[in-house]
């Protein structure tokens, strides 16, 4: 006990000796952590991103988690596992069951993914010049990526991090002989990134090409795959991935629709186009308004410029990027690795469904190689003009932050995952709207997607709305938004129902005529964004009403 004890203490001064050393080698990543720190804080401080339904989905699965329920998927998504869930009912465990403790869990998720980011920046390039300036291009991100690493829709930030980790370990992996066990854990961890979410998959494709194909020409790598131990690594990988990924597959096997859903058809109906005119609309997308939204150019939710003054030099980086990068690609075999990963959410948002949405949220994976990219870029600037390339990078960190503060101080919408304006709700209102409702006891009723579940999280579950009433302005409404059994049996069992509507004038109108036809008696209440239809003198049925008949299948 006394060696052990002995050895204990000399590791821990030997560890306090190397510890200012240690910091001076990182402290361009140490700032780049306060800084992203102090943005996230400031941000949260501001309360200028909205809490909206598909964040309150995770935060009331998380809250089921604690009262025993085991859920694999998203509510009624059958593509996005339950990992985000299941790290904020850890949150709430300990930090109460609140929306900061899930802004919380998406905080250190992101710090996680700016640290991977720098580690994958010093084993590619071996510069910690290059390294921190990555970092520093994270910790200040374009506005897309602070939005996403701040407000969750129930996998993004586990994607970017699960994602860097592979990456690394693939570097690993090819740098010499591994054993069988580290390629199973390997695969173990990518399988179970695929179940947390599908847009892992951009990540897999290029990772399993490179340890396919990369380093050594194609006839060498095709004989080794099939050696014995070559094929024992690969085999321990597949099966480590199947593992991972059970969750995944024992719900595909007992009849979920996660296939289909996997290849976007949950946003399928999101485009009226045919398949020309939807990829026509999908490469439109990607040009004017997917390649602008991840380098900061405009926020997720509008089409609407950012920090215009600098925004020609963002513009000038990017391209310039784009260049070096495709000239390093030729000799630099991790760099072609990132290239692939880019190439593959290009042509994967061109060629599927998922192209249909126009935020940028399917362009997050390319946040950190994009940041990677430019800091090398700048690192070779650097070599040649030592100080022009520091005023480049404090430019475009100047822009980015731009960007942020424009986007934060726009409120509302503040910065929100909502990119349809009808949809855009000022929630600050909310409060109100519960206490008036509990006031006078309707508890229970019906109203749009993204009114119910904000309502019923807020509320601690006192007030059940279904997500049974559209919202588009030309009522449109898919069956898939009232995705909650226990929510729509609730409602069915209560003898008073109220209806709640937001920024629907030609739908008050509706409700109202609909209900003076029926000899319905009703009072109506407007708190903000809110329309209430309460009091009625009897139970109406959605159904009574008509709006069942514009129900459309598809997704938001």
């Amino acid at each position: 006990m006394k060696v052990w004890d002995g050895g204990l203490v000399s590791l821990i001064i030997i560890m306090f000796d190397r510890l200012p050393t240690i910091i001076r080698q990182h402290v361009g990543l140490l700032l780049a952590l306060g800084a992203t720190l102090g943005l996230k804080i400031f941000i949260l401080i501001l309360g200028v991103v909205p809490f909206n339904a598909d964040e309150a989905v995770v935060a009331l699965m998380a809250r089921h988690i604690l009262q025993g329920e085991r859920p694999v998927f998203f509510y009624g998504q059958a593509y996005l596992g339950s990992t985000d869930a299941w790290l904020i009912a850890g949150a709430f465990s300990i930090l109460g069951q609140q929306v900061i403790a899930v802004r919380v869990v998406q905080v250190i998720l992101y710090l996680g993914t700016l640290l991977t980011t720098y580690w994958l920046g010093l084993k590619i390039y071996q510069d910690r010049w290059v390294a921190a300036a990555t970092a520093w291009l994270l910790a200040v991100p374009p506005v897309l990526v602070t939005l996403y690493s701040t407000a969750t829709l129930g996998g993004y930030g586990e994607t970017l991090l699960l994602g860097n980790l592979l990456l690394l370990w693939t570097l690993r992996l090819r740098e010499q002989n591994r054993s069988w066990l580290e390629w199973l854990g390997f695969g173990a961890l990518a399988g179970f990134g695929f179940w947390t979410f599908g847009l892992l998959g951009v990540y897999l494709l290029p990772i399993g090409v490179a340890l396919l194909l990369w380093p050594g020409n194609l006839g060498e790598k095709v004989r080794s795959l099939f050696s014995p131990k070559s094929g024992a690594n690969y085999l321990a990988a597949l099966l480590g991935f199947g593992l991972g990924a059970s969750p995944w597959g024992w719900a595909t096997l007992f009849g979920a629709a996660t296939l289909s859903e996997l290849g976007g058809s949950a946003i399928a109906g999101a485009s009226a186009s045919g398949p020309l005119g939807s990829l026509a609309l999908r490469l439109f997308s990607l040009l004017l308004l997917g390649i602008p939204v991840s380098i900061g150019l405009r926020p997720p939710w509008v089409v609407r410029w950012l920090a215009l003054p600098l925004a020609p030099l963002a513009l000038v980086l990017f391209f310039g990027m784009v260049s070096w990068v495709v000239k390093r690609s030729q000799t630099h075999g991790p760099t072609r690795l990132l290239m692939g990963l880019w190439a593959v959410v290009w042509i994967a948002f061109v060629l599927t469904p998922f192209g249909n949405d126009p935020s940028g949220r399917y362009f997050l994976p390319l946040a950190p190689p994009f940041a990677l990219f430019t800091a090398d870029l700048l690192g070779r600037v650097r070599a040649d003009y030592p100080r022009v390339a520091p005023v480049l990078l404090g430019g475009l960190l100047l822009f980015n932050l731009w960007g942020n503060l424009e986007s934060a101080f726009t409120y509302p919408p503040g910065i929100t995952t909502q990119f349809d304006q009808v949809a855009q709700v000022d929630q600050r209102d909310m409060p109100a709207v519960i206490d008036f409702l509990l006031a006078h006891g309707e508890t229970r009723g019906y109203s749009n997607y993204w009114v119910s579940f904000p309502l019923a999280f807020l509320s601690n579950e006192q007030l059940i709305y279904t997500a049974a009433l559209p919202y588009h302005e030309d009522f449109r409404y898919t069956p898939r938004d009232n995705r909650y059994a226990p929510y729509r049996e609730a409602v069915a069992a209560s003898d008073r129902v109220a209806y709640l509507t937001t920024k629907h004038p030609a739908l008050d109108d509706y409700l109202r005529n609909k209900f003076t036809a029926l000899g319905i008696a009703f009072d109506e209440k407007v708190i903000g964004d809110f329309h209430i239809f309460h009091n009625l003198s009897r139970r109406v049925e959605v159904f009574e009403l008509g709006l069942a008949e514009n129900s459309l299948s598809g997704q938001r």
